[in-house]
């Protein structure tokens, strides 16, 4: 069950097997069916969650139409991190697109980690990095690129899920509507 999740944290740090055993306890199974919520709007994000098997998105709500931002897949960890840290509303979605089997972790559970193991506080730090990382270029591409681009981008970032994600996300991943997806991707289907 821990056998993706243990040997990720063990290419960051080397753990003793007390820190292996403590972090396998700390944390839950949980799965989701197609269409379930990990977390929804106004709701305080209550965990951090590793996808073992699954994919999900990230959306908000824009002039009452889902925009996307984000696909997360197996091997990747979940949350709305400023929720989860700050016990505030979010306001963004996390949706499961596939059925998702997940090892989920509690903020006290997290803290008590980071307080009693000798690299805990480096390895969630490497995290939240990576995590921040991936939202600041999101917002970057909102802000700089056209919709092609955003669309390259989709295809760069996400190559291996373009069979497992629905056109239409995709279309709200790029901020625009179905046809005008299908008409960027024959242009560049076109281009020499």
């Amino acid at each position: 069950m821990y056998s993706e999740l243990l040997p990720l944290f063990n290419k960051l740090v080397q753990l003793s097997p007390q820190e292996e055993e403590l972090i396998t306890s700390s944390f839950t199974t949980k799965t989701l069916s197609k269409g379930d919520f990990f977390l929804k709007e106004g709701n305080v994000c209550k965990y951090v969650g590793f996808i073992r098997k699954g994919l999900v998105r990230y959306f908000v709500l824009k002039n009452e139409e889902e925009s996307t931002f984000e696909f997360t897949k197996e091997g990747e960890f979940i949350s709305d991190y400023p929720s989860f840290n700050r016990k505030t509303i979010s306001m963004q979605n996390i949706e499961a697109i596939e059925d998702c089997e997940l090892l989920v972790i509690e903020y006290s559970h997290l803290q008590y980690i980071f307080d009693n193991t000798t690299n805990g506080n480096y390895l969630g730090r490497q995290i939240i990095e990576h995590r921040f990382d991936i939202m600041v270029n999101q917002l970057l591409a909102v802000y700089m690129q056209n919709s092609e681009q955003r669309y390259q981008k989709f295809l760069d970032e996400y190559a291996d899920l373009t069979q497992r994600i629905p056109q239409y996300l995709i279309a709200s991943y790029v901020g625009v509507k179905p046809p005008s997806l299908s008409r960027i991707r024959k242009r560049l289907q076109n281009q020499p």
